[in-house]
């Protein structure tokens, strides 16, 4: 997730909820640090400080905190509808401001860990880019209604996602069974793929799959079991070519 447009109402809600949001910082420059009173920063930091926390808000409207988080938790509502209950609330309303505050501690300390561990952003990064290359997968299959689902029935809209999601699930599989047989077969001739390449490979492309066409949802009558041969390689003059 991209953190440059996120509320500080979602920090608050995911540390209510007993978990960290982690999201990526893409222009850390732009970022804004909150500081409770009594801390004065470094001169590296203060060209980010914004402001200080308001503790005397939190602690006055700490019971109706409590009360929102364990509402969700139990399920009497849900962390969907209360954003946007917050986000419609009147700029004076205690509750939405306080949880503004602890927003704001959040993603202070969220962002001071951005800033002091490069593994971390690293990780958010990778994160990130699976899910674009799951969804540019998706937009490439749901080519027929331009990566639209203009279905008005639940029913429909549903049989259509349900068979969007098995369609890039099969094409997953399939690159995960060649990868995987190319390994073996580099393997045996004697060139094993080093360990810190195999993180870098991903079954979600699609290039070499022909999408046009019918999905025939029917089983095949002999299922075999024996893969197509590997594509060879071989170079020329330098070069390789298919």
């Amino acid at each position: 997730v991209d953190g440059g447009g996120v509320s500080d109402h979602v920090f608050a809600l995911c540390h209510l909820l007993g978990f960290r949001f982690a999201p990526r910082i893409p222009n850390i420059a732009a970022r804004r640090l909150h500081l409770f009173n009594g801390i004065e920063p470094g001169p590296d930091i203060a060209p980010l400080v914004a402001g200080r926390i308001d503790e005397g808000l939190i602690e006055a409207h700490w019971d109706d905190v409590l009360r929102l988080g364990t509402s969700i938790r139990t399920g009497v509502v849900s962390a969907s509808i209360m954003l946007e209950r917050l986000g419609s609330y009147p700029r004076a309303n205690g509750l939405a401001l306080a949880l503004r505050e602890i927003g704001r501690v959040e993603r202070t300390l969220f962002t001071l860990d951005w800033i002091e561990q490069p593994e971390q952003r690293r990780r958010a990064t990778r994160e990130l880019n699976k899910g674009e290359a799951e969804n540019a997968l998706k937009r490439a299959i749901f080519f027929h209604r331009i990566g639209r689902i203009r279905d008005h029935a639940l029913q429909a809209q549903s049989h259509r996602a349900s068979a969007l999601n098995l369609v890039a699930g099969a094409i997953v599989l399939w690159n995960t069974t060649y990868l995987q047989a190319a390994r073996m077969h580099l393997a045996n001739l004697g060139r094993p793929v080093p360990p810190d390449l195999l993180q870098h490979l991903s079954p979600l492309g699609w290039q070499h799959i022909n999408l046009t066409g019918d999905y025939l949802w029917t089983d095949p009558d002999a299922p075999s079991t024996a893969l197509r041969p590997l594509r060879q390689m071989r170079a020329v003059e330098g070069t390789a070519k298919p």
